[in-house]
């Protein structure tokens, strides 16, 4: 492993009915970078017509999600009474908080037509003094993010500051995260000021001294150093990172600072669906909305 990294590792796959996902955070070694704690890699895919996505109504607490398209769609609806669809380069962050209940499934125009789906979800961590507030949600169109060339790469500020650029999403401690197109050839300076830092490889072969990060892999920096990512072939990555927020538990949808938090609210999603849950409760279905996803045992 060359200095400038602390880590090189690869998501894992796994299929779910001709619809790969690649999870990558949190892995064994590394379980969080910055207040990232979850990275998944959706797709791609491509659906037939009258087939699609159907993530039924589920909980979360202590985090916020991302949702990042880079093709296709996926309509969201949940318990703040949000519904709106996302299409790529828009993102949508949703707090979690104290406690949101969300769905995500293919728009009915999509669904009857056939179409493609590739993307990326992360979770966020919130700090501890966050952990319980009032759950938000946030949709910010692609249009309103930062876009700017560097070194002959093309960039999407998502979140936070990077570069002396600051995107428009409110978040709640140090972060950045950015979608890079690299053309083969082009060469950045990995300079980025926060504390930790990630960048993914989705597509293409990008070349990190004499180390090569192939489509899949994730490598980590090492603190302080600053070195140049050079294009090999046409790549798309993801630069992610922040400052560490210390360990955090998590389980099934929920992020906590410790057991007894992540505990309450296995219960109160329990006790939620067992009660057909009611508007008063701290889980409560999205309008629209009358599945649910159990609670795994």
């Amino acid at each position: 492993m060359p200095d400038t990294l602390t880590r090189k590792f690869s998501g894992r796959t796994r299929d779910l009915g001709g619809f790969e996902v690649r999870r990558v955070l949190p892995y064994a070694k590394q379980r969080m970078v910055g207040p990232f704690i979850f990275f998944d890699q959706m797709g791609p895919a491509e659906f037939a017509p009258g087939d699609g996505i159907d993530v039924r109504p589920h909980p979360h607490i202590g985090l916020a999600t991302v949702t990042y398209l880079f093709d296709g769609a996926l309509q969201h609806r949940d318990s703040l009474g949000e519904d709106l669809v996302i299409r790529p380069g828009d993102v949508n962050w949703m707090t979690a908080g104290h406690g949101v209940v969300h769905s995500e499934r293919t728009p009915a125009p999509e669904r009857a037509a056939g179409h493609k789906m590739y993307g990326i979800q992360t979770w966020v961590a919130l700090p501890e003094d966050k952990q319980d507030m009032t759950p938000a949600f946030f949709h910010h169109p692609a249009d309103s993010l930062p876009e700017f060339e560097k070194g002959g790469a093309r960039f999407r500020l998502i979140l936070g500051t990077a570069w002396g650029r600051e995107a428009p999403v409110a978040v709640f401690s140090p972060i950045f995260y950015l979608h890079g197109e690299m053309p083969a050839g082009s060469e950045v300076a990995f300079d980025i000021a926060h504390e930790e830092r990630a960048f993914y490889v989705v597509e293409g072969r990008v070349r990190l001294g004499d180390d090569m990060i192939e489509p899949g892999a994730m490598a980590v920096l090492a603190p302080d150093e600053t070195p140049d990512l050079l294009a090999e072939q046409d790549s798309r990555i993801m630069l992610c990172g922040g400052r560490s927020l210390g360990p955090r538990v998590i389980d099934w949808n929920f992020v906590g600072p410790d057991r007894e938090t992540i505990d309450a609210a296995r219960k109160d999603w329990t006790e939620a669906a067992r009660s057909g849950f009611p508007a008063s409760g701290r889980f409560r279905l999205p309008e629209g909305e009358s599945e649910h996803i159990p609670l795994p045992e």
